[in-house]
């Protein structure tokens, strides 16, 4: 196979984004496919910021492909029709919950505390809506200011990504599959959501899984998957992968060291 690159979860993480393309020019691989493993915004800083410099290195010519985060895809939900909750959250927290971080996202694009405000909701904070809905009288102009917010383009983005991609002996996902159903058979809410059975599954299952979405402090290479979450939406660090002649090497400040 031709090299190519992936990246773990980002979450918003922009500087962080930028260090790691840097080591990938760095590292020789401007005009290599890089493909990025979803949850681009939430929790950090700079969602908005993420997705122009994606969109720029769109136009630029970049070879990026982009794969759907089960918090992009909340993203797209809330914009789409209001929704703060997602059924695969058995905790019951919202898409604003502080855990979750979609109160960052949505302040990368504007001020939406003020306008909760101007709306009669009196030192309301997103974070305010972390376990309980946004109250009905307000949620529908609420929803209608993030969209026109949230640029065209930003939608459109969020609207063409790819649940999985697949490259000689490895598949990329954004949380895992379903261990035992065919690869070409997997739902979209296992590959956006799953943890268990996928994460402690040993068998082989036609392909290297590569994936985010458990945070790991470094990446973490079994014997049938490697998983890119470091921990970035968490301040930690934001990890990159190398594959190249069916070696794979996790791309440092130091180099490849590898997996």
């Amino acid at each position: 196979m031709t090299r190519l690159y992936a990246i773990g979860d980002i979450h918003g993480q922009k500087s962080m984004l930028e260090d790691q393309l840097a080591l990938i020019d760095k590292d020789g691989g401007a005009q290599a496919r890089v493909v990025f493993l979803g949850d681009y915004v939430d929790r950090g800083p700079d969602s908005k910021g993420v997705i122009d410099l994606f969109l720029q290195g769109l136009r630029d010519g970049r070879d990026w492909l982009f794969l759907k985060g089960n918090h992009d895809r909340m993203m797209i939900r809330f914009l789409d029709i209001g929704q703060t909750h997602d059924d695969s959250i058995l905790s019951g927290k919202r898409w604003f919950h502080e855990r979750l971080g979609g109160a960052n996202t949505l302040r990368s694009y504007f001020e939406p505390e003020a306008f909760l405000q101007s709306l009669g909701l009196r030192n309301a904070r997103l974070e305010d809506f972390g376990t309980e809905p946004v109250p009905k009288s307000v949620l529908p102009a609420f929803v209608t200011a993030a969209n026109a917010a949230v640029p065209q383009a930003h939608r459109d983005f969020l609207g063409q990504l790819k649940l999985t991609y697949r490259d000689a002996n490895f598949m990329f996902v954004h949380a895992g599959i379903r261990p035992g159903l065919p690869l070409g058979m997997q739902e979209e809410e296992d590959l956006l959501w799953i943890r268990e059975p996928f994460l402690s599954d040993q068998r082989n299952h036609g392909a290297l899984i590569v994936h985010g979405h458990t945070s790991v402090d470094v990446p973490e290479m079994r014997i049938n998957r490697l998983n890119l979450d470091t921990g970035a939406g968490y301040g930690r660090m934001l990890s990159t992968a190398v594959f190249e002649d069916g070696k794979v090497f996790h791309l440092n400040a130091a180099g490849r060291a590898r997996l």
